[in-house]
């Protein structure tokens, strides 16, 4: 997106993507809004590409309700019921009641479950008890357990609890275990594990830890066991996929996940991870398993995630220069030598267009993606890094589709404003290439340290060091002399955003008087933190205020860069090292607590300008095109209301339990 002759590929102009009169916001509600996003270079693919992504598609959509179940073991039998009145309630919908009710089932749809999907604390009606039960009478869906845990304030109040005083395992309300302590489950995985393991298994990853008989059992998420039904559709549609395959490496990567899911073998897991690196010459590409691991309280088990994606071809030529430079980056980074790969390998990046997400991704899904998480696979391996376009975009444009913005209310001057104005989109873009595709995959590990040595901080601590990595990166001239930065000033948009966002404009996503709790926003906290307090003598960042007005300004851009270095550096060494004291220091005083001062303001603030924090999507459908039973194409058909598309789908991709 650079305006270089030599780089042409690199326009700055940012709309090349938009469709002309197609309305990219779709729904508002609470504090959530639902996007739709197209698919840009769909019709360019042919027959045989549509229909491998079909199935991939397919495969996806059928992992939905493991990813709901894993939130909560009460969500689907909560969903059913709001699926039912939904369909069928007769009476006035029209009333104040019914529309809390409506709002409450939009909730419950968008966060997988009744636990907000960023927050993490559970949410209610504002609907009476006594009106919810007369909606679930009148639509015989009439259930105590279902109402009573609606309703619940006494437990499971926290999806993943980060409690200082209490045992998160058994103060979180995910279903990732059962009957079993923090000690017990910590325990157990110590004594299977073999430190000295170079290429270590992920224990725990695909499994539900319970205690029977007085013993901890672990239950395996795979065809024979738990969610066996569903993961036997994934495998089904998986197999009908590799059939059309557009490469013999992509059929093989496939035959190893299916492998996977039937044997529920996490060296199988392995296998198909280092397989699926490899694979670098498809146009579409997947994420289909149990990855990531920040819904756990321990870090360790994974949400069921899905992911189907179709390269951009010209936009990767910017992130495969990153990734072909990816050694040089590594050898320069502020961190100490031993903390360092001596060589990186099968570091691969590229710009995306997702064609369908599901589970952990779905509704709301990142915009950058790093895998696989191993520690070792990356170290030998290497790991793929993209950047997802589409869905950057359609934020961009459903954003430009309301008359009010964060920029003109928390931005300091029109020197800020215009700044962002100008390079904000692109450089923020830069920053996520530089976080998935270099950060994450930077830095090792010293011999005998534990890839869960961090604990319960693991997934802010990890965010943090690839944020700071694309932070301090994305000041450096080498990416003007690459041709990446447009400008040796641009990379200021990205950290005035930065900062303003991560100690100030970010808490518009929480309840006053709550904690931060989410990894990404402490991170993010830590980071701007961490800096202005370190920055307060040399004034590096200041707090200004106007018109009783507060904002935080960057003074000094080289010397905030000094500091994102000093604090990777850091981060780095607590993660090699697996100093968890240092890391929890870090985290708890840095990264969880709220001025609340500062906390009433902005969301004073920003109630003003009638704006939603929260972003999410719906796909769009996939439909196959007959002529003569024989299918001659696949088109795409956009969902009209954000309620259609999750009735579609508990229709068509949920089992009777």
């Amino acid at each position: 997106m650079i305006g270089f002759s030599s780089l042409a590929l690199f326009s700055c102009k940012q709309n090349d993507d938009k469709v002309e009169n197609f309305r990219y916001l779709l729904d508002e509600f609470a504090d959530l809004k639902v996007i739709r996003y197209t698919i840009p270079g769909w019709e360019q693919l042919s027959l045989e590409q549509k229909e491998y992504v079909y199935h991939l598609a397919e495969a996806a959509k059928w992992g939905r309700d493991i990813y709901w179940d894993q939130n909560c073991e009460h969500n689907l039998a909560l969903r059913k019921v709001l699926e039912q009145i939904i369909t069928d309630y007769q009476g006035d919908r029209n009333c104040e009641d019914y529309k809390n009710f409506e709002i409450y089932a939009k909730r419950v749809f968008f966060s997988n479950g009744v636990h907000h999907h960023y927050a993490e604390d559970k949410f209610f009606p504002d609907c009476s008890r006594e009106y919810f039960g007369q909606l679930m009478q009148s639509c015989k869906c009439e259930d105590p357990a279902v109402l009573n845990f609606i309703y619940d304030r006494s437990e499971g109040l926290q999806r993943r609890s980060t409690s200082q005083s209490g045992d998160i395992v058994k103060l979180s309300a995910v279903n990732f275990y059962e009957g079993v302590s923090r000690k017990e489950v910590e325990d157990y995985y110590a004594s299977i594990e073999d430190p000295a393991d170079p290429h270590p298994i992920s224990y725990g990853l695909n499994t539900k830890l319970v205690k029977k008989d007085g013993k901890l059992v672990e239950l395996p998420w795979c065809v024979g066991g738990l969610y066996s039904s569903y993961i036997e559709r994934i495998c089904e549609e998986l197999e009908k996929a590799a059939a059309v395959a557009e490469n013999e490496d992509q059929k093989h990567c496939i035959e190893l996940l299916v492998e996977y899911y039937r044997s529920g073998d996490l060296r199988k897991w392995d296998e198909y991870n280092i397989a699926w690196v490899k694979e670098l010459d498809g146009t579409v590409d997947f994420v289909n398993g149990f990855v990531e691991d920040y819904n756990d309280p321990l870090g360790r088990k994974g949400a069921w995630e899905a992911n189907v994606n179709i390269k951009d071809h010209e936009a990767s030529k910017r992130t495969e220069i990153i990734s072909a430079n990816a050694q040089w980056f590594e050898d320069n980074s502020p961190v100490d030598p031993r903390f360092k790969k001596p060589e990186v390998k099968g570091v691969s990046a590229k710009v995306i267009n997702v064609a369908c997400i599901s589970g952990d991704c779905y509704p709301s899904t990142p915009i950058g993606i790093n895998l696989p998480n191993a520690d070792w696979i990356r170290k030998e391996y290497g790991s793929k890094s993209v950047t997802i376009a589409n869905i950057t975009h359609a934020y961009d444009y459903a954003a430009n589709e309301s008359p009010n913005n964060m920029l003109d209310e928390f931005a300091w001057d029109e020197a800020e404003k215009e700044l962002a104005r100008k390079w904000g989109s692109y450089a923020s873009e830069i920053h996520t290439d530089l976080h998935e595709c270099l950060g994450h995959g930077s830095g090792q590990l010293l011999p005998g340290v534990s890839t869960t040595a961090m604990g319960e901080y693991s997934s802010t601590l990890e965010e943090t060091r690839a944020d700071l990595f694309g932070l301090y990166y994305a000041a450096d001239p080498k990416l003007v002399e690459l041709g990446i930065m447009p400008d040796k000033d641009a990379y200021k948009a990205e950290y005035a955003s930065f900062i303003r966002n991560g100690l100030f404009t970010q808490f518009t996503r929480v309840e006053l008087g709550a904690k931060n709790t989410e990894a990404h926003m402490q991170n993010r906290k830590l980071i701007a933190e961490w800096c202005y307090e370190k920055g307060l003598e040399a004034n590096v960042i200041e707090k200004k205020v106007r018109d009783g007005k507060t904002y935080f300004v960057v003074n000094d851009y080289e010397a905030l860069r000094g500091l994102f270095g000093e604090l990777l550096a850091e981060v780095q060494r607590i993660k090699s090292t697996g100093d968890y004291a240092a890391g929890k220091a870090l985290v708890e005083k840095y990264a969880v607590d709220i001025d609340p001062e500062l906390h009433k303001e902005v969301l004073e603030r920003y109630a003003a300008l009638h704006l939603k924090p929260y972003g999410g999507f719906v796909n769009p459908d996939i439909v196959p095109v007959l002529k003569h039973g024989k299918v001659i194409d696949y088109k795409l058909v956009y969902a009209e209301s954000f309620l259609e598309q999750q009735l579609k789908y508990g229709r068509e991709y949920s089992i009777a339990r």
